[in-house]
């Protein structure tokens, strides 16, 4: 199973990678390779950029004391918009797939300690969004 992790790493990786290079480098265009998650990975991507400002404004709203996104890493930061974009409009992916699975690809980019912090923050914000879950 690990072979075939690293021929085709999670969607969310790719996810995170795709925003990072977006942020990156704005002028250059996003591009979607084939891959069985493409469409996926493309609604995502384009879901949380599209929709930055309001999970920010919902970031702010929930976590105001929990976290200053001006001084928050660029890297985590993608990575809880990302999650929170899924939380708020991707209400076919259980509430439990999603922070598990970003948990997980965190461990790709961040430090032991950001990804507790990230848990935590992703917890708290889930539910809040996801009530009923």
């Amino acid at each position: 199973m690990d072979q075939k992790k690293s021929k085709n790493p999670s969607p969310r990786i790719k996810v995170i990678q795709k925003i990072y290079n977006f942020l990156m480098n704005p002028t250059s265009e996003i591009d979607f390779p084939k891959n069985q998650y493409k469409k996926f990975i493309k609604d995502v991507v384009n879901g949380t950029l599209e929709r930055s400002e309001l999970i920010e404004e919902t970031v702010n709203k929930h976590l105001g004391e929990d976290i200053d996104l001006k001084k928050t890493d660029k890297l985590l930061k993608i990575i809880l918009f990302a999650a929170i974009f899924e939380l708020m409009f991707k209400h076919n992916n259980p509430k439990k797939v999603i922070l598990s699975e970003y948990i997980l690809a965190s461990e790709f980019f961040l430090e032991k300690v950001q990804i507790g912090y990230l848990n935590a923050i992703l917890d708290k914000i889930s539910k809040v969004i996801r009530k009923d879950e």
